[in-house]
C-alpha cells in the first residue's frame, strides 16, 4: 500500500497552508495521507522530529512510503535518512534548510553537514521543490545547493516566496503532480 507522510515546518501545523489540501487530494486518489504532528513545532528538536518520523515509518514496514516536506520537515527528512536503514520509495522537499538560516532556533538541526552520499541510498526518488525568491530559505543556498547535492529533480516556482501560507500557497499543484509522477 502507497502511503505519504507530511511532516510540517517550524511553527507549522499538520494541517496548515497546502498540507490539508494535499491529504485530500491524495484521499481522493485512494492514496494513505497523513500529516503528523510534529513536536514542539516553536522550539523545535532535532532528535525528537527524527524519532517521530521513524515511529511513523515503523509503524508501516510493509507498505511503499512516501515522504513529503516542508521547509524544516524537509530537513527533519534528511537528518532521519542520515540514520535510518529503512528504505524510503520518495522523498519531496519543499523549501527545506540546509545550512543554517537566520533563525537561530532551528540551528540544532543544521550544525553539522548532510552525509549527501548516505541519504541518497535511503530512497529511490528525491525531488525538491523551492520558490525562487523564498525570503527565509533562498533557492541559491538550499534549493539548488539540495538538489544537485541528492541527484534530484528540481521544480523552481516563480514568485513562491516561502510556499507557504502566509505567501499565499493553499494549494500545491506542483508536490501532487510530482508525487503521482513518482508514484507510477
Amino acid at each position: 500500500m502507497k502511503k505519504v507522510f507530511i511532516i510540517h515546518g517550524f511553527e507549522g501545523m499538520p494541517n496548515g497552508a497546502w498540507r490539508g489540501w494535499l491529504m485530500q487530494e491524495l484521499e481522493k486518489q485512494d492514496i494513505y495521507a497523513c500529516a503528523l504532528p510534529m513536536p514542539t513545532p516553536e522550539a523545535p528538536i532535532k532528535q525528537e522530529w527524527v524519532d517521530e518520523i521513524s515511529r511513523a515509518i515503523e509503524m508501516n514496514p510493509t507498505d511503499d512510503i512516501y515522504l513529503v516536506g516542508h521547509s524544516l520537515g524537509s530537513t527533519a527528512i534528511l537528518r532521519y535518512l542520515e540514520t535510518s536503514d529503512q528504505k524510503i520509495t520518495g522523498i519531496v522537499l519543499v523549501s527545506g534548510p540546509i545550512i543554517k538560516t537566520m533563525n537561530r532556533k532551528i540551528d540544532n538541526f543544521l550544525e553539522t553537514p548532510f552525509d549527501f552520499e548516505t541519504i541518497k541510498t535511503k530512497a529511490e526518488k528525491f525531488v525538491v521543490i523551492h520558490g525562487d525568491n523564498d525570503p527565509y530559505v533562498p533557492a541559491v543556498d538550499h534549493g539548488d545547493i539540495c538538489s544537485k547535492a541528492l541527484d534530484a529533480q528540481y521544480i523552481v516556482i516563480k514568485n513562491g516566496e516561502h510556499l507557504n501560507g502566509s505567501a499565499g500557497y493553499h494549494v500545491l499543484p506542483e508536490c501532487l503532480e510530482v508525487l503521482n509522477s513518482i508514484m507510477k
